[in-house]
């Protein structure tokens, strides 16, 4: 089992940025890709970005490809999302996943998800 713990989301202007944190304990961390989504209002959660295990791959919605960037730091168990250039549409609840495969970027290849933070982008 592995516990996932979002922290950062909040309000922010649009063209401003947020960084998102993703705490994890107990499983292999260390051994599974990890990825972000979000969903927003009457929407399906849609997928955002993904890294492998080691840090060396990742892969990015077209939608957010250039602004966001995500990382990962084994040691410390964690997983980030830097978000850029905020637009009204990224507003979400954006949820961490730790995964199964390389570079998934379906929900159906992910097993753990954490409750999720609120980003809000206002115009």
């Amino acid at each position: 089992q592995v516990q996932l713990v979002e922290s950062g989301g909040g309000l922010v202007q649009t063209g401003g940025s947020l960084s998102l944190s993703c705490a994890a304990s107990g499983g292999t961390f260390s051994r599974l890709p990890m990825g972000w989504f979000r969903q927003a209002p009457g929407k399906e959660r849609e997928f955002v970005a993904a890294i492998t295990w080691g840090g060396v791959g990742t892969r990015y919605a077209p939608s957010v490809q250039d602004r966001f960037t995500i990382a990962r730091d084994n040691a410390k168990n964690m997983v980030y999302l830097q978000m850029n250039i905020l637009k009204p549409e990224d507003t979400a609840i954006y949820y961490c996943a730790a995964g199964t495969g390389i570079l998934p970027d379906v929900k159906e290849r992910y097993n753990y998800w954490g409750q999720g933070t609120q980003v809000t982008v206002s115009s």
